[in-house]
C-alpha cells in the first residue's frame, strides 16, 4: 500500500509536470496582464527599498567609526526612516491590488469547475461522488488562492535577494561567492523534499475529500439514518474517515517536518563560515566593519527566501495537488461525444433505435443489437423486470450515455449530430425520484422554463383538478417546498414535477414513474397532468403503476435487454405471455376489479365468522 496509501485516485484524475501546470496557471493570470505588471512594479520598488536598509546601516556604522559629525549620522538616520515608510507604503498597495487579481483568477477557476462539473455527463456521477466533486471547487480553489498570495511573497523575497547580491558584490566578490557557493546546499535540499511533500500533500487532499464526501452523504441521508436508529452507525463511519485523513496528515507532517533540521543546520554553518571568513577580511584590512555587518546582515536576508520557501513548501505542494485536482476536473472527458453541433428545430418526435448496442463501464452488455421504432405522437410504455433495459433506453434517449454501436435516430437524424442543448430543450424528463430545489412551488414549476410568466404557470397549475392539491399548500403557488421539496408529500413532488415538464411543452416526453405509494387523491391528479403531456407529446413512460399502462398506446416487454413481446393491454393479456406474468405479479392488485373482489371475499369471510 506504501507510505502514504489509503487513497485512491479518482477515475478522471491525472498527474501534470510542473511546467503544465505552471504554464497553465500562468493563462488564467495573463487575462489580468496590467495588474500582474503593476504588481511586479511594486515588488520591485519593494526590493529596492528594503535591500537599502542593510546598507544604510552599513553606511552608518561606516560614519560612526570615522568619527562622523551628529547631522551626517542624522540623516542616515532620517533616510531609514523613510525608507522603511515607503516600504510599509509599497507592501499595502501591492498587497491590496494582488488580493484583487489572485482573487479574480480564483473565481474564474472556480467557475470553470463548476462549469466542468456541470457539463459532465451522468456516466461521470456513476463513478464519482459529488462531495469530492464539490470539495475540488470550494477546497481545493480555495488552497490554491492561499499558496498564490504566499508565493508572490516568496517572489518578493527572491527579487530582494537578487538586488542584494549585486550590493554585495560591489563591496566584496570574495565574500559573495562564498555565499554563492553556499546557497545550492540550500536549493538542493528543498529540491530532495520535492517530491515526497507532493505526494504527501496529493493525499492529504484526496483524505480530506473523502472526509467531505461523508459529511456530505450523511447530513443528506439523516432522516434515513434516523428512521433505522443508525445515527452511532453514520458517526462510525466519520470517525474512520476522519482517522484514516489524521493519519495521512501526520505521515505529511513527518516528511515535512524534516525539511527545517536540515535547513537551519545548513544555514547555521553559512552564518558562521561568513562570520569567520568576514571576520579575517576585516582584519586584513580589505573591507571595514560596516561592509562586515552588511554581509552579515546579507546572509540573513539572503536564506531568508529559502527558509521560507521551506516553511512553506507543504503549502506550495498543497497548491500544486490542489490546482492539479481542479485541472483534473476540468480537463475530465465526457463519454458523450457529439459528432455536429446542429440546432435541433422542429423536432416532431420520431425514435429510432437500428442494431444499437450498450454496456456500462463494467462491461455488462445491457442492450444488444437493439431495435425499435416510435413513432411521431406515440405513447410507449415499458415493462420488465429490473435490469431489463427500461432506464437505460429512456437515458440513451435523453443522451445521457454514449451508445457504443448501432444508430439513434431522431426524425431520421443523427442523435449525435444535435447540439446537446438545442436537443435537451425538446425534452420533458421526470425521474424516478422526482428533485425539487430550495425555494416556492412556483420557482420549481418555473425551472422547466425560466421565462414563463407568473400567469402561464398559474394557468398550469390549475389545469389539474381545478387547483385543488394547492388547498392544502399555506401559501398555494408560492409555498415553501423545503429542502430537496420535504415539506411535500412523495405525490405531491411528483405533480410538481410533471406540471414543471407540462409548462415546458417538450415534444418528447420521458417518464421514469415512481413506485412510491401515494394517496387515490394525489393519483387522480397525477394521472390528469400526465394524460396532457401524453397528448401533445411522443412519450417513453417506464411505468410501475397500472394506470400508466393502460394509457400507452403500445407496451414494449422487455427482458435482458431484448424486446419478447409489444402491443397493447389487451392483445398482451390475450397472449398469456410474459406481460400477463407481469400484470398478475405487479399491476393486477391496483386495478379496481382486483380491489373490489378483494372487499367481497374479505366481507364473505366476515360473514362466516
Amino acid at each position: 500500500m506504501g507510505f502514504f496509501g489509503g487513497l485512491s485516485a479518482e477515475a478522471y484524475d491525472r498527474q501534470y509536470d510542473d511546467t503544465v501546470l505552471l504554464r497553465r496557471i500562468a493563462s488564467y493570470f495573463a487575462v489580468h496582464k496590467r495588474d500582474v505588471i503593476a504588481v511586479l512594479a511594486y515588488i520591485v520598488l519593494i526590493s529596492l527599498v528594503a535591500s537599502g536598509i542593510p546598507v544604510l546601516i552599513a553606511i552608518g556604522i561606516d560614519l560612526l567609526e570615522s568619527n562622523a559629525e551628529v547631522n551626517q549620522i542624522a540623516l542616515v538616520v532620517g533616510a531609514v526612516v523613510v525608507v522603511s515608510a515607503l516600504e510599509y507604503v509599497f507592501f499595502w498597495l501591492r498587497t491590496r491590488l494582488s488580493i484583487r487579481v489572485v482573487g479574480d483568477v480564483i473565481s474564474k477557476l472556480r467557475k470553470d469547475a463548476f462549469r466542468a462539473a456541470v457539463y459532465r455527463d451522468l456516466a461521470f456521477y456513476d463513478e464519482t461522488t459529488s462531495g469530492k466533486v464539490v470539495s475540488r471547487i470550494t477546497s481545493d480553489t480555495q488552497e490554491f488562492y492561499q499558496i498564490s498570495l504566499i508565493s508572490i511573497d516568496l517572489f518578493s523575497q527572491v527579487i530582494e535577494v537578487l538586488v542584494l547580491f549585486v550590493v554585495l558584490l560591489s563591496r566584496d566578490w570574495r565574500l559573495t561567492l562564498v555565499l554563492m557557493l553556499m546557497a545550492p546546499l540550500i536549493v538542493g535540499l528543498a529540491l530532495v523534499f520535492r517530491r515526497f511533500a507532493r505526494a504527501a500533500t496529493r493525499q492529504g487532499s484526496r483524505a480530506m475529500a473523502a472526509v467531505n464526501d461523508n459529511i456530505q452523504e450523511s447530513v443528506t441521508g439523516i432522516s434515513v439514518a434516523k428512521n433505522f436508529r443508525r445515527e452511532a452507525m453514520i458517526y462510525d463511519e466519520f470517525t474512520e474517515v476522519n482517522n484514516q485523513s489524521y493519519r495521512i496528515n501526520l505521515r505529511r507532517g513527518f516528511v515535512l517536518a524534516l525539511v527545517f533540521p536540515a535547513l537551519n543546520a545548513t544555514a547555521g554553518f553559512m552564518i558562521g563560515s561568513i562570520l569567520y571568513l568576514g571576520a579575517l577580511t576585516v582584519i586584513s584590512g580589505a573591507i571595514n566593519i560596516g561592509s562586515w555587518f552588511l554581509f552579515v546582515q546579507g546572509v540573513d536576508r539572503f536564506l531568508f527566501p529559502f527558509i521560507n520557501l521551506a516553511s512553506f513548501w507543504s503549502q506550495i505542494q498543497q497548491g500544486l495537488s490542489a490546482i492539479e485536482r481542479i485541472f483534473a476536473l476540468i480537463d475530465a472527458e465526457n463519454t458523450v461525444v457529439q459528432v455536429d453541433n446542429k440546432p435541433a428545430r422542429n423536432i416532431k418526435g420520431r425514435i429510432e433505435f437500428k442494431d444499437v448496442v450498450f454496456r456500462y463501464n463494467t462491461g455488462e452488455v445491457i442492450l444488444d443489437r437493439f431495435n425499435l421504432t416510435i413513432q411521431p405522437g406515440e405513447n410507449v410504455a415499458f415493462v420488465g423486470h429490473t435490469g431489463a433495459g427500461k432506464s437505460t433506453i429512456a437515458r440513451l434517449i435523453a443522451r445521457f450515455y454514449e451508445f457504443q454501436e448501432g444508430e439513434l435516430l431522431i426524425d431520421g437524424q443523427d442523435i449525435r449530430s444535435f447540439d446537446l442543448t438545442s436537443y435537451r430543450s425538446h425534452l420533458g424528463i421526470v425521474p424516478q425520484q422526482p428533485f425539487l430545489f430550495s425555494g416556492t412551488i412556483m420557482d420549481n414549476i418555473r425551472y422547466g422554463r425560466p421565462d414563463a410568466t407568473d400567469e402561464e404557470i398559474e394557468e398550469v397549475a390549475y389545469t389539474v383538478g381545478n387547483g385543488e392539491w394547492l388547498e392544502t399548500m399555506p401559501n398555494g403557488l408560492l409555498s415553501d417546498v423545503g429542502e430537496r421539496g420535504s415539506r411535500l408529500s412523495m405525490g405531491q413532488r411528483q405533480l410538481v414535477s410533471l406540471l414543471r415538464v407540462l409548462v415546458q411543452k417538450p415534444e418528447i416526453f420521458i417518464l421514469d414513474e415512481a413506485t412510491a405509494s401515494i394517496d387515490p387523491f394525489t393519483e387522480a391528479q397525477i394521472q390528469e397532468a400526465l394524460d396532457l403531456i401524453l397528448s401533445r407529446s411522443t412519450s417513453i413512460l417506464i411505468a410501475h403503476r397500472l394506470s400508466t399502462v393502460r394509457s400507452a398506446d403500445r407496451i414494449i416487454v422487455l427482458s435482458k435487454g431484448r424486446i419478447i413481446e409489444e402491443g397493447n393491454h389487451e392483445q398482451l393479456m390475450a397472449q398469456g405471455g410474459h406481460y400477463a406474468e407481469l400484470y398478475n405479479t405487479y399491476f393486477r392488485h391496483q386495478s379496481l376489479s382486483y380491489v373490489e373482489q378483494s372487499k367481497a371475499l374479505f366481507a364473505g369471510e366476515g360473514s362466516a365468522d
